[in-house]
């Protein structure tokens, strides 16, 4: 057999292989097979030296055409091979539309959520209305009305996310606390009585931990009235405490400074996660802080409108998340909002 009819024979072969070919993976092992750097074609190429000189050109001729024409039928079987790959791919993944659904497991509301409506309606027992203020707040309510002016040291007490607005001389910023609400809502209803709370979102720039986020919720009080003492507001928060955490907690009030109330207190309950032992979360003390309160200063009340030497109030501010975190147990305030709906399920 000449180097001729061993190049057609090896042709045909490869032709009649590729149409056998069914599947991406046969596909590249024929073409290595036949037209690769040791492939039949390839090798029967490199034999055109054994040839007569006179015999070369014609050879090397119809090796090209071989090799061209195994290179096209190559082409167009790969290109079958992949449709045919897609068509199987999509018939076993096809979706039978006469089956019944599957079930989708009913949603609930986040624990925040349910904190805060659990609060809204024990204040409404007390006589509390609900008020909201903007998340983004001008720095006069956030502070100065707040008798928190710019050099005032206590301006440290909230690192403060700063925003950029159109009006150079009036600065915007995310509320640090919900506080600015009182002045809002003694602006706008002065000189009525004010017995309102104030929920919503606060920010400050601050660490991330166990017991602290940087944005969290916030619910703010406020009583404004003739004869209002720092007894109502005590026995409000009794009332809170017991309503909220069980007639089992233990309470206890604390003196404190807070530059917006005068006299300031802070209102502690029993630690549940340790029952009064100590642990990260009470900072060891057996004891967890759930809120300031104190009698509204009177110059935060005249900012409002109200004449001091006629009408007194109180004020109060808590977390929303601590209080549920302390509630039910739960040990790191990073999980409710960490979205693993293994801890979200549970409540």
């Amino acid at each position: 057999m000449t180097l001729f009819d061993e190049l057609e024979h090896i042709y045909q072969d490869a032709l009649t292989r590729l149409a056998a070919v069914a599947d991406s993976s046969a596909l590249e092992a024929w073409y290595a097979d036949a037209l690769g750097r040791k492939g039949a074609v390839t090798l029967q190429t490199r034999a055109v030296g054994q040839l007569p000189k006179e015999e070369r050109p014609a050879f090397g001729q119809r090796a090209n055409e071989v090799k061209q024409a195994l290179e096209t039928a190559y082409a167009a079987r790969a290109e079958a091979i992949k449709q045919e790959e897609l068509l199987r791919d999509l018939e076993a993944g096809a979706v039978d539309v006469t089956l019944p659904g599957r079930p989708l497991a009913p949603g609930h509301l986040h624990l925040t959520t349910q904190s805060l409506r659990q609060l809204y309606s024990i204040f409404a027992l007390m006589g509390f209305e609900v008020y909201e203020a903007p998340d983004v707040e001008l720095e006069a309510y956030n502070f100065d009305l707040l008798n928190i002016p710019e050099y005032h040291p206590a301006r440290d007490m909230w690192d403060t996310f700063w925003v950029k607005g159109l009006d150079a001389e009036a600065r915007l910023l995310l509320r640090t606390h919900t506080s600015p609400g009182q002045m809002r809502v003694m602006r706008e209803r002065c000189p009525e009585p004010i017995r309102v709370i104030l929920p919503g979102k606060c920010y400050r720039y601050e660490q991330i931990t166990a017991r602290a986020e940087h944005q969290f919720y916030q619910l703010e009080g406020l009583a404004v009235g003739h004869t209002i003492t720092l007894t109502d507001l005590i026995g409000t928060a009794t009332q809170f405490a017991r309503l909220f955490y069980g007639p089992d907690r233990q309470m206890r009030v604390r003196s404190s400074y807070f530059p917006f109330t005068e006299p300031s207190i802070e209102i502690d309950t029993t630690c549940t996660l340790c029952g009064g032992k100590g642990c990260r979360i009470c900072k060891y003390t057996g004891w967890i802080e759930i809120a300031g309160a104190g009698m509204v200063h009177p110059v935060v009340l005249q900012n409002g409108g109200y004449d001091p030497a006629e009408w007194s109030g109180f004020a109060f501010g808590f977390g929303v998340e601590r209080p549920s975190l302390t509630k039910y147990g739960v040990n790191d305030i990073r999980m409710f909002y960490g979205n693993d709906l293994r801890f979200l399920r549970q409540f």
